[in-house]
């Protein structure tokens, strides 16, 4: 998991839990979503990259460098 793109499908932010859709297993799944960095904040749309991977769902991520 960690290395791998997603995009932001719920709001990321301080004290809020996201969402994020990952490319997994050939299809797409969501993963609850925290900024690795915690005054960080990512709308939906944005690409980002996991960081950290805690099973069964949930990621912390950092803005993708496109």
């Amino acid at each position: 998991m960690v290395g791998k793109q997603g995009r932001v499908t719920g709001r990321i932010g301080p004290g809020l839990v996201g969402e994020v859709m990952i490319s997994i297993r050939g299809g797409v799944e969501a993963f609850y979503a925290h900024p690795s960095v915690p005054d960080e904040e990512f709308v939906a749309g944005t690409i980002v990259i996991v960081v950290e991977y805690f099973p069964p769902r949930t990621v912390y991520v950092a803005r993708a460098l496109v």
